[in-house]
């Protein structure tokens, strides 16, 4: 399944059995130096330590504020993790602030972000634009848009005039997306069982497919999904997709950009759909389970059980986890067989970069704010 997976197991009991406390407090103008699994852009130290919380593996973080001087990296949030769970070290460290994931807090899966950033551009992502009033109208236009995770707005006094009151508005994922899918023998995978996603339209639908076809050209991005189900709710997400096609063979799921024409091609071990905009798709997509296929990386944490149904139902159980792949008792290694793995990956608006710019005031949907 994977390279090392004895250290693996270890890293992750390691990790999880030694940091249980929920731990909220922020240390102002402290650095948990080295231990970093990535950096990830952030516009406060609220959001990094989201980003942390929803990382699989993170366990502390550090992020660097816009009062930093020492060079340009403001807005890098670091996630980090070690063995014990613990930073190895604390230094201080002026304009920086650190803090720890909120895994053993019972987060909220769909945090809310009501704050807004003056001065500081989130740069990307854009997919519409257009000009409005005001920042609270460009806001608006986010919250009620499905396909809208945050925005920039630019306001009267941006340096360049003629694009003044231009509101962007900006995407990043929200379903659930395993970063490899793949055929391996052995194994079982599947999704949480719980609703992931908040009704936003009451006329449900089911989805249009066209069997053994071929939509070719027109490629907005490729992705893995498990399904050509699972495929055409990240199109429905993505609101670029204009179709889609799904190659079984090896789970790739092209998303497509073309509202002018749209040509099908008769090609087997290929499925083709459209999205859905205005109703809303059944969730049978999360009730299938793989044979052979592995959802490989992610892992949260993993346990010993007795079967894939255990597996399933454990994954539903922990609102951290959003898919799961379980090694049965014919696995190639036997030393790992009946192991459940549980898993997730970031699914929170997350910016792909955030700049500080004079005169635009960015923001996020506020839809996860709705009681």
């Amino acid at each position: 399944m994977v390279p090392l997976l004895v250290a693996v197991l270890l890293l992750s009991f390691s990790s999880f059995s030694l940091s249980d406390d929920c731990n909220t407090e922020f240390l102002f103008n402290v650095d948990f130096p080295g231990s970093d699994l990535t950096f990830l852009y952030s516009p406060s130290v609220d959001h990094c330590q989201q980003l942390c919380t929803q990382h699989p593996k993170c366990l502390f973080f550090t992020f660097i504020r816009s009062d930093w001087t020492t060079d340009d990296r403001h807005f890098h949030c670091y996630l980090k993790s070690t063995l014990s769970g613990q930073p190895t070290s604390q230094t201080q460290l002026l304009g920086v602030t650190s803090g720890f994931s909120l895994k053993p807090c019972s987060p909220d899966p769909r945090p809310c972000f009501s704050q807004d950033f003056k001065d500081v551009d989130f740069f990307g992502a854009d997919y519409r634009v257009f000009f409005t009033a005001d920042y609270d109208e460009c806001q608006r236009a986010c919250t009620q848009d499905p396909g809208c995770q945050f925005f920039t707005f630019l306001n009267k006094d941006f340096s360049q005039s003629d694009i003044r009151f231009k509101c962007h508005l900006k995407f990043s994922w929200s379903v659930p997306a395993p970063p490899t899918v793949e055929r391996n023998a052995g194994l079982v995978s599947g999704f949480s069982q719980n609703n992931q996603f908040p009704q936003q339209i009451a006329t449900a639908c089911e989805g249009k497919f066209f069997q053994s076809t071929d939509i070719p050209g027109s490629d907005l991005l490729s992705l893995p999904a498990a399904s050509s189900e699972h495929c055409q709710v990240l199109c429905s997400a993505h609101p670029q997709c204009s179709y889609f096609s799904f190659i079984s063979n090896d789970f790739t799921c092209y998303l497509k950009n073309n509202l002018n024409v749209m040509v099908l091609e008769a090609k087997e071990g290929i499925v083709s759909g459209l999205p859905a905009r205005f109703c809303q798709l059944s969730d049978n997509w999360i009730k299938l389970t793989f044979e052979g296929v592995d959802f490989r990386g992610s892992d949260i944490r993993n346990e010993q059980l007795d079967n894939a149904n255990a597996c399933q139902t454990k994954c539903t159980e922990d609102l951290s986890c959003q898919f799961y792949t379980y090694l049965n008792d014919n696995f190639s290694d036997a030393a790992v067989r009946r192991r459940c793995f549980l898993k997730r990956v970031i699914t929170m608006p997350a910016p792909p970069k955030v700049n500080k710019l004079d005169n635009v005031v960015s923001g996020f949907s506020l839809r996860n704010c709705v009681n």
